[in-house]
């Protein structure tokens, strides 16, 4: 078995080391020959940068390295190219400080080419590199990895960094148009997605193949892929866990499967499906790789949390503005945190949701651990205890395990809005499994919660300082449970009422209807 290629970025060095690669060759042709400025985002660990070396090599006509793979027989690799990579992870700018971090690098380029450049000023200097280029070696690949990264490190807390480091790249990107003929191929790839104005406010020729249909198999591992190129590492793994080969699959797509750009082509994360046949074990590897701790900030201050099966528009994937408020459901889809399940064309309307169980559970477990004290990995005796209690309709037992819950929540999280106790407890009963719906309207209101199971059905009312009574009251007045009168199941009202001074469930009501 060729050896699995766990955080290489370099295409030289995967393949001259007998990496497994997933051949991608065939969408990077596609690409080239279909334009010229390419932009593309996806989140982070995608493959993004092994993509953009691996354009790098392809341009620098180096053949031996793409011995058995798809472009072998299909590139002109007669026709060279001179590279410029600009790969932002690395160029130094906070030590340094973006401007100087990219004259020092530009300066580099120059002092090894034999440049004979005056200008001082980046965006002139860039230009002038170019226009150097093009004359003694031909037309530019211009490759840009993570463009974005000198303004989501400072998102945050240090906004202004961030909007200082955003006008210095709009001024460096702003040559890039005017100097066309220089260029053979433009692409830059980042994870989140500024607005033109924000950035790229002069290169209004950029294609964004973010949502495009033909590229949405371009990065991560389509099913028939995994099935080909892992076929040997499946079958180990099946054996090893001592089921047959489709029950692991089905596993593995429950663990690593469903991102999608077009809501029809899924695909795995890359970087999990790696650490996945390394380690012989699923976990959580994606999410582990870089704690959420900007997202999280946001979600609680604005106490936004059921995102999952959302109904948006085109507009929800629009790039949005530094400085204004972020749109925090953009900013998840962006990261890899949301995805797009499903697509009507004919509605234009997207459903949106968690990829897979990998990123369900850490960011269930994270949104837990930030507004209880509940440590992830820690709390499977009460997740289990509360499934039990309302399974077995013991609503007595469960008041006491959710009380348990917001007796760890610290004093100075606690927020008197009723919002507030619904996100916990909707964010719990999602964690332990449950079919849960919030806030789901109804013909004569809104519903807080509905938790669906296959013989009965709970709808739950909050009030906060008030009754419970009232709670139950307003679940009849507005039919929450019509819909489902037909179902067969049993159908059960709970009223609650949270008390913020105990901060406690102070009284609970129970009614079969």
């Amino acid at each position: 078995m060729q050896k699995l290629p766990v955080g290489i970025q370099n295409f030289s060095e995967l393949r001259k080391g007998g990496g497994l690669y997933v051949d991608k060759t065939r969408y990077i042709y596609d690409l080239v020959a279909g334009g010229k400025y390419y932009f593309l985002s996806r989140p982070r660990r995608f493959g993004k940068s092994l993509l953009v070396d691996t354009l790098k090599e392809l341009f620098s006509g180096n053949r031996a390295l793409f011995k058995d793979l798809w472009s072998e027989s299909h590139w002109n690799w007669e026709r060279k190219n001179p590279i410029l990579h600009i790969p932002f992870s690395s160029i130094g700018y906070k030590e340094l400080g973006l401007e100087r971090a990219l004259h020092r690098y530009l300066d580099k380029i120059i002092a090894e080419k034999g440049f004979d450049i005056q200008e001082e000023s980046l965006s002139q200097k860039f230009e002038e590199v170019l226009k150097a280029f093009a004359k003694t070696e031909g037309q530019v690949v211009l490759l840009i990895d993570e463009y974005d990264k000198p303004i989501i490190d400072y998102l945050g807390k240090e906004i202004a960094r961030a909007q200082e480091n955003q006008q210095v790249l709009k001024n460096f990107y702003s040559i890039i148009k005017d100097s066309d003929p220089s260029l053979r191929l433009v692409f830059i790839t980042g994870v989140s997605k500024f607005s033109k104005v924000s950035i790229f406010s002069d290169l209004n020729n950029l294609n964004d193949i973010t949502l495009h249909r033909t590229y949405a198999g371009m990065l991560g591992y389509t099913q028939e892929e995994l099935e080909h190129y892992f076929d040997r590492r499946i079958k180990k793994l099946a054996e090893d866990q001592g089921v047959h080969v489709e029950q692991i699959l089905q596993k593995i797509r429950k663990w690593h499967n469903g991102y999608s750009w077009d809501g029809k082509t899924f695909v795995y994360n890359p970087f999990s499906i790696l650490l996945l046949f390394d380690n012989m074990n699923f976990s959580t590897f994606w999410f582990r790789t870089a704690t959420p701790t900007f997202l999280i900030d946001l979600i609680k201050e604005r106490l936004f949390y059921d995102f999952d099966g959302m109904e948006v528009g085109e507009s929800f994937f629009d790039a949005f503005q530094i400085g204004k408020e972020i749109p925090l459901g953009t900013l998840l889809f962006q990261t890899g945190y949301l995805t797009i399940k499903n697509f009507l064309p004919e509605w234009e309307l997207y459903t949106v949701g968690y990829p897979n169980y990998e990123v369900k559970k850490s960011m269930l477990e994270y949104l837990l651990s930030a507004f209880a004290d509940f440590q992830p990995g820690l709390g499977t005796k009460p997740v289990l205890e509360a499934y039990r209690a309302l399974q077995q309709e013991n609503l007595e037992r469960l008041k006491e395990l959710l009380n348990d819950l917001l007796y760890g929540i610290p004093w100075q999280l606690h927020e008197k809005t009723e919002r507030f106790y619904h996100l916990v407890l909707h964010v719990f009963f999602d964690y332990i499994g449950l079919n849960v719906h919030s806030e789901m309207n109804t013909s004569r209101g809104r519903a807080d919660a509905v938790v669906e199971f296959d013989d009965k059905v709970y709808c739950l009312e909050f009030k906060l300082d008030r009754t419970a009574e009232e709670a139950l009251r307003q679940i009849k007045e507005r039919g929450c449970l019509e819909k489902y009168r037909s179902s067969g199941k049993k159908l059960i009202a709970v009223g609650i009422n949270f008390s913020s001074e105990k901060r406690e469930i102070d009284d609970m009501l129970v009614e079969t209807c």
